[in-house]
């Protein structure tokens, strides 16, 4: 078991979905904060990572960077991600996956306009898809939109005020379960990792059941240490993965740049954690 401490970042978005930084632009933000290991995990696309390995390739001391994509599921009505990382980005199984998703994503987004439109909020889906791009439409761009608009002074209060559960623009999930995403993952070569687990805001007994669930489907870690986060959430979260045996996984969910969450910002390492870069099963990949 390697033992030695690596300023990792298992968890970023790019421009590829709906992230605010193209992938060489967040590359050489990792390579300014210091991040010795990234992990570019884009939703449900791996469009971003050719650009991102061509840029870090041409530095004179590149980053360590990691194949990844971010999975969208359901469980329990919940909308869950599953970060899979060191695939095989080019993986026809994956690939072929990944579409899907996207076809899932886009008739969400559109429901999700038309639902603002019925509330009065017009020229939603059009605005969020000019942000978007080529990118897969989502709730990120959604809420840029409408914070650009002026329905709400930032995209945080925009989620809590429109595309949270229960808002005018919400829209259940229509993804498929952890399961079968786990089990695309591992064909891709991969390693499953339950993102953000403190994030969906699930009771203690809901969270605990998540875990073991994710467990019993064949995930292999999740994240412990986030961006943002208590010591008490932290601690909570360790105890969770020794509980179910699960790896433990470390990442800021870096979007954009800003004041509360940044590229390696408060990802500092619990002794007596089975890191996820530490398993047979990654060193063989890497």
């Amino acid at each position: 078991m390697m033992t030695e401490t690596i300023l990792a970042d298992l968890h970023s978005h790019t421009t590829a979905s709906d992230g605010q930084l193209t992938p060489a632009e967040l590359v050489a933000r990792a390579l300014e904060k210091g991040v010795e290991m990234l992990a570019i995990t884009d939703h449900d696309t791996v469009a971003g990572l050719a650009e991102a390995h061509g840029f870090n390739a041409a530095q004179a001391a590149p980053l360590k960077l990691i194949d990844g994509v971010e999975i969208s599921t359901r469980w329990n009505s919940y909308d869950i991600h599953i970060v899979a990382l060191n695939i095989d980005a080019k993986d026809p199984a994956l690939l072929a996956f990944l579409a899907h998703q996207r076809e899932l994503r886009e008739l969400r987004a559109q429901e999700i306009g038309e639902r603002l439109a019925k509330a009065g909020i017009a020229g939603a889906y059009l605005g969020a898809k000019a942000i978007a791009g080529e990118a897969a439409l989502s709730r990120g761009h959604y809420a840029r939109w409408l914070a650009d608009n002026g329905y709400a002074t930032d995209m945080p209060s925009v989620f809590k005020r429109y595309l949270a559960r229960g808002k005018t623009g919400y829209v259940p999930n229509n993804w498929g379960d952890m399961a079968n995403a786990i089990e695309v993952i591992h064909n891709a070569g991969g390693l499953a990792v339950l993102a953000h687990p403190s994030g969906y805001k699930l009771s203690g007994k809901w969270l605990k059941r998540l875990v073991r669930e994710f467990k019993e489907a064949g995930g292999d870690a999740m994240e412990v240490v986030l961006g943002q986060q208590t010591l008490d959430d932290r601690a909570n979260l360790v105890a969770l993965s020794h509980q179910n045996q699960l790896l433990g996984s470390i990442g800021s969910d870096f979007h954009f740049p800003s004041n509360w969450i940044e590229l390696g910002k408060n990802l500092f390492q619990p002794q007596g954690i089975d890191w996820v870069w530490q398993s047979q099963s990654w060193m063989e990949r890497t």
